[in-house]
């Protein structure tokens, strides 16, 4: 459930923020337009709001800035410390896409550069308890790197080798980054239908909606 690389971010709790600033020139290209990436999931999403991967609280941020009520969630202990300090009103608590406890009823669930720690089998997990979970309308609004195709992503992997970024390669081998035909399907056989919006030349936006029963399923792609 993701839960392996957690660890992962002990140390990087205190270089993040001056990753996705752009302050790491192999990642550079990875958080691109990051603000603006938040700010898309922020305004796809309708409240209240459960949080998946919170980190240091920048989403979080940008959702509590529309006046949404917001959950958070996040398996690591660090970053859990460091945006309970920063958000001191936000319920921050221990869990994962997959287990988590919290008293709010949510009417999205949002997340952003996380959802990539889960397994395709995992992702469709996930995406069956939200429909479960969520009110016919109701929506997941989540931005991760994702690829068109298989092939896609093994000429970034190679570009990003002639680059020689080994670090994002080695991270682009070990997690589990799908492709846009997978994730569409897997979010369809969940019951909800879900537009692609590619934010930059990793990200996309993931805009589900749950139907009410008589929904049809969107095959639209964009550029934002």
């Amino acid at each position: 459930m993701g839960r392996e690389f957690v660890t992962i971010f002990d140390e990087w709790v205190h270089t993040y923020d001056d990753s996705v600033s752009g302050k790491d020139a192999e990642y550079r290209d990875v958080f691109l337009r990051y603000e603006e990436i938040l700010q898309a999931v922020a305004d796809a999403a309708t409240g209240p709001v459960i949080e998946f991967g919170v980190g240091t609280g920048n989403l979080t941020q940008k959702l509590i800035g529309r006046g949404l009520q917001v959950a958070g969630i996040e398996p690591n202990g660090a970053m859990r410390g460091v945006t309970q300090e920063k958000l001191k009103d936000v319920s921050i608590i221990d869990g994962d896409f997959l287990e988590f406890e919290t008293q709010l009823k949510p009417n999205s669930f949002v997340s952003s550069y996380a959802f990539h720690h889960l397994t395709d089998a995992e992702k469709a997990d996930a995406f069956k308890l939200y429909a479960e979970l969520l009110p016919a309308g109701g929506k997941v609004v989540f931005a991760d790197t994702m690829f068109k195709s298989a092939e896609a992503r093994n000429e970034l992997v190679d570009f990003e080798k002639s680059r020689g970024h080994d670090n994002l390669v080695e991270d682009l081998n070990r997690e589990y980054y799908t492709t846009l035909p997978i994730m569409k399907e897997l979010i369809e056989q969940a019951g909800f239908t879900v537009e692609f919006t590619q934010l930059n030349n990793y990200v996309w936006l993931i805009d589900a909606s749950k139907k009410s029963g008589n929904g049809r399923s969107s095959l639209d792609t964009k550029n934002y």
